[in-house]
């Protein structure tokens, strides 16, 4: 039984390791990014809502996270598609968008293969792309809630 639990608190504590040095690197890049970026992360969330709005994404809102305590990012935006094909619609029109407006590609990508909630991060600017019933479940704009929230007109 010790070495059970031994075993589970080494994974925990792995877990916990991992994620500090997660946010550690993304902090120092989110430092460097806002030294050497062409565009702030304001112009960068309003290139993602173009890209959302490209694809007839749906509920998007714009979470501004800059004088939020601990924030990961200076904005989150969210937005709702109704089929796996609009998630990935989507989740290429915010890349290609960014990529033409900006020259920029995401730092880290997650959700392609689950088609759940697709994450674009831009470090300064992440974009999250929920199918409309796990939004709800996750919820990001109550558990960000101190953010000023901005619901863009469809």
């Amino acid at each position: 039984m010790k070495s059970v639990l031994a075993g589970i608190l080494y994974n925990v504590n792995l877990v916990s390791f991992a994620g500090y040095r997660y946010l550690k690197l993304k902090n120092s890049l989110m430092a460097k990014r806002k030294k050497e970026t062409k565009a702030d992360s304001e112009e960068l969330s309003q290139v993602i809502v173009k890209g959302m709005q490209e694809k007839k994404a749906s509920d998007i809102v714009v979470l501004d996270l800059r004088k939020v305590k601990n924030a990961v990012a200076d904005f989150f935006v969210i937005c709702s598609g109704n089929s796996d094909k609009q998630l990935d619609a989507i989740a290429d029109s915010i890349d290609d968008e960014v990529y033409k407006t900006l020259k920029e590609n995401p730092w880290h990508s997650e959700g392609k293969n689950n088609k759940e909630w697709m994450l674009l991060d831009y470090i300064t600017v992440v974009a999250h792309v929920f199918k409309k019933d796990r939004r709800t479940a996750f919820a990001l704009e109550k558990l960000w809630g101190d953010a000023e929230i901005t619901e863009i007109e469809d």
